[in-house]
């Protein structure tokens, strides 16, 4: 019942019982008792726009003919408030589906004078599609400060919003990150987040590797081990790592476990490597190889030994990452790319022939990309950004937190 037609129920009661006067008395009970209640006028006011919303929504629907063939309207389920504007869950009528919403998109955001739809399929039932309205760009301006993680690795981390402008959540235990894209579009500041949470937690062992040697040092005091531009070092601490992770598989059979538990024998190690394009094509042939096969098996075996790889190249093309090492990241994700032949090589081939091309990213728009996690489909995000004050001072906490090793 909306709130109109109770208000009317109640003035006709008060007229068949006593006359105007008592349908007046009680209006004015049921006014004053709204608004001495706490939050009852607040969820009063919201549900009268969120009818008012609805109506409005189905005009929209009607004016531009989404209609099925039976003449039935997508069903309004809920409509909730987001960052960039409103999201709606629809139901869809029998004999309809999400993309032919999706297919007069345009039409929908010219007649709400909108910036922009979308449309999206939920992926556990096609009967339902989520439509955002989009009012304005969430990834046009910077992310809101990163919310410094306090508690441990095992919990899932901020990385940044996405085109709604809500938090983008990623949990890095048994996953490896691969990270791409050109120089400038803020891959080093993105990898320097997840750095910096898998520093601040003191039961994390921590390896890096840095082709340039300047991007990483911040953190070199939370490391076990800081390589530079040294292929023979950094193919001694590879092997030394899936020597480890043998060690580790030896003590889960024992104990007749499948993989690390938090507060376990073993914590988490992140193996964080900058420049992965020096390490892949730099040193001699034989070099090249032995580095690139320790890093498959330390990738591809790594994770229920609690090992996470996080890779990062400003060269995301095949020559730089085989397909046989990219695709044993189950977590992607491609900043500003030059080609989408490259965006492709980071987040797998053909997104970039669906609409998910880093190519077509904004320039100046540092850290916005493309993140293939645990969805079915990559999201479009801009990660939060830590300025070289803030490293320093995370850093510094780090090396405290872990007592100055």
């Amino acid at each position: 019942m909306t709130v109109t037609a109770f208000v009317e129920v109640l003035w006709r009661i008060g007229i068949a019982v006593g006359g105007e006067g008592l349908g007046v008395l009680m209006i004015g009970l049921v006014a004053i008792v709204v608004w001495r209640t706490p939050g009852l006028t607040a969820r009063l006011a919201a549900k009268l726009r969120d009818q008012s919303t609805r109506r409005w929504f189905h005009r929209v629907l009607v004016s531009c003919e989404v209609i099925s063939r039976h003449g039935q309207i997508p069903l309004v389920q809920r409509i909730e408030k987001v960052p960039a504007g409103e999201r709606v869950r629809l139901r869809l009528p029998a004999g309809f589906s999400s993309e032919e919403i999706e297919a007069v998109g345009a039409t929908l955001a010219a007649t709400m004078g909108a910036r922009e739809v979308r449309v999206l399929r939920d992926a556990r039932n096609a009967s339902v599609a989520h439509f955002s309205i989009v009012w304005r760009d969430a990834l046009s301006t910077p992310a809101p400060p990163w919310p410094v993680p306090t508690g441990s690795l095992w919990e899932s981390l901020s990385l940044g919003i996405d085109e709604d402008g809500n938090a983008v959540r990623i949990g890095l235990p048994e996953r490896n990150l691969l990270l791409g894209g050109e120089p400038g579009a803020g891959k080093s500041a993105t990898l320097s987040l997840l750095i910096a949470a898998a520093a601040l937690d003191p039961t994390v062992s921590l390896t890096l590797l840095d082709g340039k040697q300047v991007e990483l040092a911040p953190w070199s005091g939370s490391a076990q081990q800081f390589v530079g531009p040294d292929m023979e070092a950094a193919i001694a601490v590879l092997k030394d790592l899936c020597t480890e992770m043998d060690r580790r598989y030896a003590r889960l059979l024992a104990a007749g476990m499948r993989k690390i538990t938090p507060g376990g024998e073993f914590g988490l190690h992140v193996v964080a490597i900058d420049e992965l394009a020096f390490y892949m094509r730099g040193g001699k042939r034989d070099e090249r190889t032995e580095l690139t096969e320790a890093l498959r098996d330390l990738v591809s075996r790594g994770r229920a030994a609690g090992i996470i790889v996080i890779a990062a190249t400003q060269k995301p093309s095949g020559e730089i990452i085989p397909t046989f090492v990219r695709d044993l990241f189950s977590f992607r994700m491609a900043l500003r790319c030059t080609t989408p032949e490259a965006s492709d090589t980071v987040l797998g081939q053909g997104w970039a022939s669906q609409g998910y091309s880093a190519s077509t990213l904004d320039p100046t728009a540092r850290g916005v990309g493309f993140l293939l996690a645990e969805g079915a489909v990559p999201v479009k995000m801009r990660t939060h950004y830590l300025a070289d004050n803030d490293i320093a001072v995370l850093a510094q906490r780090a090396e405290t937190l872990r007592g100055g090793r």
